[in-house]
């Protein structure tokens, strides 16, 4: 009788203590994914290592998921109704990117536009070239252009299908450029931050301005605040000429600067396309990370977006984006 009853209340004491393990486990799993969905909605871009890890934000959105089932599956259920917050939260960031806005109307006149990361000009020559003949483009954003790769270019005929050109190429990373069928026009000097030049081009037959986009990338501290710089010295959607903004941002709609951005007048083509998940960065095999949306194609509100898609290209980490817009206009 004895042995019986110290047996039952010894099983009795290990199953609360056990209760409380599993509830604080659940707790320890639900806080990190709330922290970063109170931080990414607070805007929050300080700390080049928070910078980094935002671009991040559609994988925890995920993981926040998982851990809110088991929360709920366990039956712990105010760590489960907590979890089920930080879902929701997420879920309005996030999810409206993989559904397309309202299709635009038609009209217009068509506009190409491709942006590519030529990796310190070590990308593929042929495949940037094929993706000119495939999609025609009638605007080429190039970002990491060397000299060496600017030649390479013109040796294979980029000429051909876009006569006009506005750049620096530069050895390095720090180089850009922008090729056209119409001519050009450089209103001002290249933005420059930290070394990197982002070109600026107006077509003046479009009333069109166009940015090659390449801020500095937030791989150290240092880089944090140039990579901010540049960002925000991009031209602000609005009044004036039709805007465009395409190239590597090293930045993705989860960072507060982009939203901002944006907010000027600007859609992104991607997301106005149900495509803003599309992974641009690492291309396999060139970092051991999850792809994110690095590479963007900004249009102002005034011009419509037909269609997006990311294009590999051999040589590069980065995949090359395309849009198919359309300016107000009669088409030509």
């Amino acid at each position: 009788m004895t042995t019986e009853t110290i047996s039952g209340t010894a099983s009795a004491t290990g199953r609360p203590r056990r209760r409380r393990w599993i509830t604080t486990l659940i707790w320890i799993l639900v806080t990190p994914p709330a922290a970063w969905a109170a931080l990414r909605t607070a805007g929050w871009d300080a700390g080049f290592r928070w910078i980094q890890l935002v671009a991040f934000t559609p994988y925890v959105a995920g993981a926040s998921v998982a851990v809110a089932l088991l929360a709920l599956t366990l039956r712990r259920w105010a760590a489960g109704v907590a979890g089920l917050v930080v879902v929701g939260v997420f879920a309005g960031a996030v999810l409206p990117r993989a559904f397309a806005d309202a299709p635009a109307p038609p009209g217009g006149t068509p506009l190409r536009v491709l942006a590519a990361n030529l990796a310190r000009g070590e990308a593929d020559t042929k495949a940037v070239m094929n993706l000119v003949v495939r999609l025609k483009p009638d605007i080429l954003a190039l970002q990491e252009l060397t000299p060496e790769a600017a030649e390479r270019l013109e040796a294979a005929g980029i000429r051909k299908a876009l006569p006009h050109m506005i750049g620096e190429p530069t050895p390095g990373v720090w180089g850009s450029g922008i090729y056209a069928r119409s001519p050009l026009r450089a209103d001002q000097a290249a933005l420059s931050y930290g070394n990197f030049r982002q070109s600026l081009a107006v077509v003046p037959e479009l009333n069109l301005e166009i940015a090659s986009v390449h801020p500095c990338a937030p791989r150290f501290d240092y880089k944090a605040a140039c990579w901010a710089q540049g960002l925000r010295a991009l031209p602000k959607a609005g009044a004036g000429p039709y805007r465009i903004l395409a190239g590597d941002f090293n930045a993705t709609l989860d960072h507060a600067i982009m939203r901002e951005l944006l907010a000027t007048g600007y859609r992104d083509a991607a997301d106005a396309t149900g495509q803003g998940l599309t992974p641009t960065w690492p291309q396999q095999g060139w970092e051991p990370v999850p792809g994110v949306t690095l590479d963007h194609v900004f249009a102002d509100s005034r011009i419509a977006v037909r269609s997006f898609g990311a294009h590999r290209v051999p040589g590069t980490d980065h995949r090359a984006v395309f849009a198919e817009l359309a300016l107000p206009g009669t088409a030509r």
